[in-house]
């Protein structure tokens, strides 16, 4: 049975389910998983290649654009265009097309082992870090490593030390220099430079190299040979890219946040995987993401992960269809009495953050800080009830 962070009986979602609830949802998910992986055909391979060739003459266009940057009205059109540009390449198709959801195609272009991404962190070490380790471990504390990046308390239960105090100017650090941190974290940076023996291996060290020539060769393309080409406009071109990474950064670890970190969002004990079957597989996914409502335009920009839910019960299935089954996966969650986390993007983004600040402080801080009020308060009324008397 799937173990929830310590919830008890009345405050556990999932309590009021039998073992058969449980096995009849991962049935029914494994039938709208099949009629999806059927149906795939050429209307969804038109689609992938239609938004490839879409982005690349988007990011085209806005890097010849930014060769005359140096007039401002070319600098914020060409900084817009290369912006969204980075942020379809990243969400849209370097993230979708890596988790293999285009594989069935049989297109070598269009595959998981062979696409690189517009991104600081080699694929081959995203690939595990995420599709290996945080699918499998969704929310499991100490397993699944994207929840909190290893920096930030994510659930009450999680022992409070005063370094937590300072998790929102961490986490906001992190989004503005996103690619890198998950570089970082793809390559267990503290972890293996806490140890001597781990930092001396031969492994780190390899994927270390790995990392340092992808980073090279992303900050040389953006940061020297677009500027450079750009002759007289080099500053402006310089900060147009600058410009542009932080945006898509910005908008990449707003996204995530709000896939597994809203209010409502559960956690789950390291032992909730021990002898996990499908159902509760599935049912952890479901408990452990939320999604995103939105527009068509909203929902493609966040490489369709607003559907945060979808995707992590079916990441191998296309990103264009999880819009199509999203009214099939709500009605399991109404029909089981299961919470189903969702919201606007400033919602989900506020109610995240929220999160974070709030588990940046003690448990009782609130009720700490209330009783010290009333201490403050007491003399000061017993004084004016004395000169009253």
């Amino acid at each position: 049975m799937t173990v929830l962070q310590k919830k008890t009986t009345d405050e556990n979602p999932v309590a009021h389910l039998t073992p058969e609830d449980i096995e009849q949802i991962g049935i029914e998910l494994d039938a709208i998983r099949k009629s999806v992986a059927d149906s795939r055909g050429e209307r969804d391979a038109a689609d992938i290649r239609k938004v490839i060739a879409a982005q690349r003459k988007l990011e085209l266009g806005s890097r010849a654009v930014l060769l005359v940057s140096l007039f401002p009205p070319a600098w914020i059109l060409g900084t817009a265009g290369l912006s969204v540009a980075k942020i379809i390449e990243n969400m849209e198709i370097g993230h979708n097309v890596m988790h293999g959801q285009w594989d069935w195609m049989r297109d070598p272009k269009i595959h998981s082992t062979t696409w690189e991404w517009d991104n600081a962190s080699p694929s081959e070490q995203w690939k595990h870090s995420h599709n290996e380790l945080h699918h499998t471990y969704t929310n499991v504390i100490g397993k699944d490593n994207d929840l909190g990046y290893g920096i930030m308390r994510v659930d009450e239960d999680q022992r409070w030390v005063p370094f937590y105090l300072a998790q929102p100017l961490w986490n906001f650090i992190n989004a503005c220099f996103f690619e890198y941190g998950i570089a970082a974290y793809d390559l267990e940076l503290g972890k293996n430079l806490a140890s001597k023996k781990r930092r001396s291996s031969p492994d780190f060290k390899a994927r270390a190299k790995v990392t340092l020539r992808k980073i090279r060769q992303q900050m040389t393309k953006d940061y020297v040979i677009h500027p450079v080409l750009s002759g007289p406009s080099f500053l402006p071109t310089l900060a147009a890219n600058a410009a542009a990474n932080l945006v898509r950064n910005l908008w990449t670890h707003s996204v995530i946040m709000c896939g597994h970190f809203p209010e409502g969002v559960q956690t789950f004990e390291r032992r909730s995987i021990t002898g996990e079957t499908r159902g509760e597989w599935y049912l952890r996914q479901m408990l452990g993401s939320a999604n995103i409502s939105g527009s068509k335009a909203m929902h493609f920009m966040t490489g369709n992960l607003s559907h945060q839910v979808e995707h992590h019960l079916f990441p191998d299935l296309p990103s264009n269809r999880y819009a199509e089954i999203a009214p099939q996966v709500r009605d399991l969650f109404d029909r089981y009495d299961l919470p189903y986390v969702t919201g606007s993007l400033p919602r989900q983004v506020a109610s995240a953050w929220t999160k974070v600040i709030r588990l940046s402080l003690p448990n009782d801080f609130g009720a700490k800080a209330q009783a010290k009020v009333l201490e403050i308060a007491r003399p000061g009324r017993q004084g004016s009830e004395s000169q009253a008397a």
